[in-house]
């Protein structure tokens, strides 16, 4: 199984920790980066290879990783010279990928299975699997409905529950085989591509732990849960 981590962006909302260490290498806990993280989450999860998306300070990423076998799998590199949102650098690579892989972005932290998912999709024939995630969100409002200058309806600070995607995908080559390398491509783009012509992705929905590192409060509070969640994140490291 093949994956690519998408690390290629500035992290602007995570400054000041960005300014001079790339997002995916900032340190989580006493001993590990986020990218260090996910790539010995990758091994255990089967995968033996895996490409890594690098632009903004990836010179630094490259002395980071390596080749990646002192984590027991093999990492190459695609260099993003100019910013391809988050789908257009697979376009880049696509002839050198597998049929179907994993791509995810390189700032998240999970204990999703990224083989069980990869291995649905492949079964599944769907051209996207998305995997979701629960989230809720109150309004601080009292919310009303009119009709006509008139109040019909009356909810006290109501709550929404929806699912949102966890920056984790199972793609298959063939999906991208209508879009220009070169050219920005939005996840975005593709989702609405693949609904407009009915062919909708696959939603692999997931209850576990999921945090999206993308803000100084996100980056505090995992630094916080580090300690209590290692044995859940790196399973018999």
């Amino acid at each position: 199984m093949h994956a690519v981590i998408l690390a290629g962006g500035k992290g602007v909302r995570l400054r000041p920790y960005t300014t001079a260490l790339p997002k995916p290498l900032v340190p989580i806990g006493d001993s590990h980066a986020i990218l260090e993280i996910v790539l010995r989450q990758l091994a255990g999860a089967g995968f033996r290879s895996c490409t890594i998306a690098i632009g903004h300070l990836g010179s630094i990423i490259r002395a980071y990783v390596g080749d990646g076998s002192q984590w027991g799998i093999a990492v190459d590199y695609a260099t993003e010279d100019s910013p391809l949102g988050t789908m257009g650098p697979l376009l880049t690579m696509r002839d050198g990928l597998p049929e179907h892989f994993l791509v995810m972005n390189g700032d998240i932290l999970t204990d999703l299975d990224f083989g069980h998912l990869l291995r649905g999709h492949s079964a599944s024939g769907a051209p996207l699997t998305i995997a979701t995630y629960p989230r809720s969100v109150t309004i601080d409002f009292g919310v009303l409905t009119t009709d006509e200058g008139q109040v019909v309806g009356f909810t006290e600070k109501p709550s929404m529950n929806y699912r949102v995607s966890m920056g984790v995908y199972g793609v298959s080559r063939s999906t991208l085989a209508r879009y220009t390398p070169g050219l920005p491509l939005g996840f975005d783009e593709v989702v609405l591509d693949l609904l407009a012509a009915e062919q909708p992705p696959r939603a692999h929905d997931f209850e576990g732990y999921w945090l999206d590192i993308g803000r100084p409060d996100d980056y505090d509070r995992a630094n916080a849960e580090f300690s209590s969640l290692r044995p859940l994140l790196l399973k018999g490291a």
